[in-house]
Parts: structure tokens; sequence; C-alpha cells
């Protein structure tokens, strides 16, 4: 059936000027849903998460309950934002809903485009286009990532480091980071002062990242149980319960947290070695 108030044409009518008889036309409504809807089936949102919104989040503590007004916040003020998000926390806890039901609504609000990537996935993708000889990436790959009005990066740190993903990296971060482009990370890396430790952010991307990213997001804590645990049919009380049986088994975050300060720089010659080895990723 054709659209009534544009024919099919994407304009519709808004009037006549009486005195020279010009009649003036707009985008119709039906050509900016079409758009939406497009821009939404390039946006690389695997079928698992395309049902994900902020309505069908499930919040059922005090952490959860932010992370969704914090992310709310940034999709009803798209595109004026000042940062994006990191979403931290272990598997399971929602990260991947949240950050893509802010992707949806920002796209089908504003229009804009986005762009969902698992961070290995993407990598792969590179990788496949990667010539060693000459050192280059298909820029047909890499452009739609940097240029993203928003960018979603699942899983960060999951890959297996090596001087090559460093580069690549680093190279998509800094370049959303200099044009200011709003990107929102999720990991299951905890966020700790901590270059030793294989189970932190900061031995997975290195010091120069990690400090890029605290600039350009907000970072929240998401702790709660694995909804891939909940039984068939299950609800609000046995998440609850899960979560609580979660919480009496994992390590308290402000205990590992205490024991990964940061070394004390030793004294030679009068001066402090301060033994910034620049982490896994770069310095």
């Amino acid at each position: 059936m054709s659209c009534p108030l544009c024919d099919d044409t994407g304009w519709k009518p808004v009037g006549e000027n009486e005195a020279n008889g010009i009649r003036r036309v707009v985008r119709c409504d039906c050509w900016r849903e079409n758009v939406g809807r497009q821009h939404l089936s390039d946006a690389n949102i695997p079928k698992r998460y395309q049902h994900c919104t902020l309505e069908n989040f499930t919040a059922y503590n005090e952490s959860l309950e932010k992370a969704v007004t914090k992310a709310r916040r940034l999709a009803e003020a798209f595109p004026v934002v000042g940062q994006g998000l990191f979403l931290e926390g272990q598997p399971g806890v929602g990260k991947t809903h949240l950050a893509v039901a802010v992707l949806k609504q920002v796209m089908q609000s504003s229009r804009a485009r986005g762009l969902y990537y698992d961070t290995r996935d993407l990598l792969r993708v590179i990788r496949s286009t990667y010539d060693p000889s000459i050192r280059t990436t298909e820029l047909e790959i890499l452009r739609p990532v940097m240029k993203a009005d928003l960018l979603v990066l699942d899983d960060l740190g999951a890959e297996k480091t090596s001087e090559w993903v460093e580069e690549t990296m680093n190279l998509i971060v800094n370049t959303r980071y200099n044009e200011r482009r709003a990107t929102i990370f999720t990991s299951n890396y905890m966020d700790i002062p901590d270059d030793t430790d294989p189970n932190s952010l900061l031995f997975r991307i290195g010091f120069r990242m990690r400090s890029r990213l605290h600039e350009m997001c907000e970072f929240i804590v998401m702790d709660g149980a694995d909804y891939r645990e909940m039984p068939v049919n299950g609800g609000v009380d046995d998440l609850m319960a899960l979560w609580k049986m979660r919480r009496k088994t994992l390590p308290s975050r402000a205990g590992r947290t205490a024991r990964a300060q940061l070394r004390e720089p030793a004294v030679r010659d009068g001066r402090a070695d301060l033994k910034w080895p620049g982490g896994r990723a770069g310095s």
C-alpha cells in the first residue's frame, strides 16, 4: 500500500504560497521510518539481541537500576553527549542487552548511523583483509567502525593480545577519541590498577587505551546474576537468588582492588624509578 501522504515519493506537501503558487514539500514520515529501519538492519546487531530494549531490561538491584538510568540518559540526550559508556561486570549480567538497547533507541529516535561489533569478531574480519607485507587493512572494514555516530564494542579485552591487536584497537579507539564520537564498551574484566593480573582490564588493554577510555566513557559496574543460568520460565525471584549465590562465591571487588594497588616506586640514586612498563597494549 502506498503512503497516502507522499504517494511513496518520500516528500509530502506542507502548503502553498498564495502569492506565487509555489508548493512546499518536506521529507515524509514514511521516508524517515524507512531510513531508520535501513540503518538498523545495517547495524550488525546479532539476532539474539535484536529484541533488546531499555523497557524489557530487568533491573532488580541498585547497580542495575543505576546502569539503566545512565543508559536511558545517554539515549535520550544523543547526539548531545559528552561521554559514552563502559559497562563492566561478570558474564550474563546484561551488559550486551543494555548496550544494544541504547544503540537501537538512538538509531530509531535520531536516525543516527550505529554499529555493533563483538570485539573478537571485528578483529577476525579485519585480520581476514590484512596484508602483512604492506601492513595495511581494507579501509572498507575500518571506516564504518571509526565513522559510526554510535559504536558498540562488545566484550573488550577478550581477544588474545598481540602487537597487531594492540595497534588495531588503539587505532580504532584513538580515532573515535579524537573525533569525539560516542562509543559504548562492555567488558568482563575488572577495572583495577593492576597490570599483572590477567583478569584485570589494564592487563588486557594497557595503560594508554585505559586512559583514553576513562576520558571517553562513564564507567558503570553492573553486579548481578548470570541470566543464562535462570530456569526456564524463571523470573525476578530466581535472578535475585542466583545473584545472592554469586555474591557469596565471587571475591569482593573491594578486596581485589586493595590487593591491586600499583607498585610503590623504588628510589635509585636519589630519584624515583616509576616502573611504568606500559602494560600489555602500549604505554
